[in-house]
Order: structure tokens, then C-alpha cells, then sequence
């Protein structure tokens, strides 16, 4: 495997392909043709080059994840929305007069604002409050940490299985699996071609998946650590420290991308495993897609003459 740069997402119907500072998203329309929007971001860590050092730049590369995946969501979710005339209601009048143009940017702000503060209440402060339970029984510091983790990784799983089981989320699953399988196809040599991707694995070690995974895995010696006895400064902590978190777990995902080392590989096992519930084997069509937009920002014949 020789590591390409590439990455992306998956999105409605569609799938968003970046390299460096270009990205294209390309999306299958009810019509079934292919629609595909190229442009260029520019992330934090290049706008402030400070931000770039490492164990810093995961916290600002997540950022400009979520902001650039709210962009392409918005963009695919266009083609698949109500085309029935109907005015706005008064709400949305007042809100289109307060911020004009801006309106889409603002609620995209809100939204992921929300998404955000709803994460860290779901996934870091309430196994906080339920690992408590066991200090009736246990009362040691770091088997309730161990607990802790255990608890977030379990509600993380149950909800995956939950939203895994509504279609359109079966679609973006399968999605997922065609962005994995085009650039795991490119990685190992092969021609980019629906038959190569088809075979190609749906698991890749720089997915956001084994992220999560990652950062749950690594909060757990943290925790244990760390040690804060009242709850609400443990509450505090979880808040505070996830950034120092998610910097450590961006730079072991990095170094896995790049690394075919037996310890790393062993460690990234727990994410790629968890990849079995958030990507799917996709069908021959989502995989055209994906190679629609992989094209339009990677040059894969010049990367497969340079590396293989």
C-alpha cells in the first residue's frame, strides 16, 4: 500500500473526494445522471500556519471537517429536495430579513453548534454519569474509567445500529464503502476501474470511524490518569480535555495511514472492525461515482507511474 493523499466522505446519493486544498463532490440525481461541483477549500491550518504543528492540527483538521462536510451535504441534499411551491412561513420570513444571503451559512453554523454540544453531552458526559452506578459496588478509580469507556464505546455501537436501520442511512453506508474501496484500489496499484473497486477492501485505516474509535480508546488512559474525584470537575475535564484528545488520536491516525507496521496495524484494528457497521458493499453505480469524483482532484494514472 502506498499512501495517496486522497480522502473523503460520502454523502446524499453521492460522494465528496478531496486532495489538498481541491475537492469535487459528485452526486447521483433522481434523474440518474451524475452531477459533480468542483472547488477549493482553504483550511485552518494553511490560512495559520501555527495551527499546522502537530497534535494541534487535529483539533483544527476536525474543524475543517465538519465545515466542509456540512458544505457538501448541503450541496447533494439539493437535488433530493421537495420541488412543491410554498411560501415561507413567518419564522423563515423574519430569519430570510435578518440575514439575507447569509441565512444557509447561519443555520449551517447553528446546526453544527448543536451537533457538537449534543455529541459531547451523548458521548463523553453521560457515560461520566453512568459509570457512577458501579461505585455502589466498586469503588476504584480507575476500573470506573475503564468502565467509562466501555459504556461510550457501547453507546456509540447502539447507536450506529440504530441509525443503520433507516434506508437513507443503509445508502450513505454504501456510499462510504465505495470512497474506501476507490482509494484502497488507487493505494494498492490497481487501475481505477468499477471491477478493481468492486474487489478492493471497504475498510481503510484514515476513516473517520476509526477515529471516533480511537479518540474513545484513548480517552480511557486519559481518564484513568487524570484523576478528578467530584463529578462535576470529572464533567469539566471530559469537555476540557477532548481537543488534547482528539490531537493525539489525529496523529496516531495519521502515522496509520502511512504505516503497514504490526503494532499499528494491531491497534487500528478495533476501528477497522467498527468500519463493519458504517460502510457497506455498495453496487457498481455508487461506485462510478466515486470514481467521477475521484478524477476531477487526483491524477491516479501519474500516482500508479510514480509508485508502482
Amino acid at each position: 500500500m502506498k499512501y495517496s493523499g486522497i480522502g473523503g466522505q460520502a454523502v446524499i446519493e453521492g460522494i465528496m473526494m478531496k486532495n489538498g486544498d481541491r475537492y469535487s463532490t459528485a452526486v447521483r440525481k433522481p434523474d440518474k445522471t451524475i452531477a459533480v461541483m468542483e472547488d477549493k477549500y482553504e483550511s485552518l491550518t494553511t490560512r495559520m500556519p501555527i495551527l499546522g504543528l502537530p497534535f494541534l492540527r487535529g483539533i483544527f483538521s476536525f474543524i475543517d471537517s465538519l465545515v466542509l462536510g456540512m458544505k457538501t451535504l448541503s450541496y447533494s441534499a439539493s437535488f433530493f429536495e421537495d420541488d412543491e411551491d410554498s411560501k415561507p412561513s413567518k419564522f423563515e420570513e423574519k430569519l430570510i430579513a435578518i440575514f439575507g444571503d447569509k441565512l444557509d451559512k447561519v443555520i449551517m453554523g447553528v446546526t453544527m453548534f448543536i451537533s457538537v454540544i449534543a455529541s459531547i453531552a451523548i458521548f463523553m458526559v453521560l457515560p461520566m454519569l453512568l459509570s457512577n452506578i458501579i461505585k455502589l459496588k466498586i469503588d476504584n478509580y480507575y476500573v470506573i474509567a475503564i468502565f467509562e469507556g466501555i459504556i461510550r464505546i457501547a453507546i456509540f455501537i447502539f447507536y450506529i445500529k440504530m441509525i443503520s436501520r433507516m434506508e437513507d442511512i443503509k445508502r450513505t453506508f454504501m456510499y462510504h464503502g465505495a470512497e474506501h474501496k476507490c482509494i484502497n484500489c488507487i493505494e494498492h496499484g490497481l487501475e481505477l476501474n468499477v471491477e478493481n473497486v468492486m474487489k478492493s477492501s471497504k475498510e481503510h485505516k484514515r476513516c473517520g470511524t476509526s477515529f471516533i474509535i480511537i479518540v474513545m480508546m484513548i480517552s480511557i488512559l486519559f481518564f484513568m490518569v487524570i484523576r478528578v474525584d467530584t463529578i462535576w470537575l470529572r464533567a469539566v475535564s471530559r469537555i476540557v480535555l477532548l481537543p488534547v484528545i482528539a490531537g493525539v488520536s489525529y496523529e496516531f491516525l495519521r502515522i496509520a495511514g502511512r504505516s503497514d507496521f504490526w503494532l499499528v496495524n494491531l491497534i487500528s484494528k478495533p476501528g477497522l472492525w467498527m468500519q463493519g457497521l458504517t460502510t457497506k458493499e455498495p453496487t457498481p453505480d455508487m461506485v462510478e461515482v466515486a470514481i467521477v469524483a475521484v478524477e476531477r482532484v487526483f491524477d491516479w494514472r501519474a500516482y500508479l507511474e510514480e509508485n508502482f
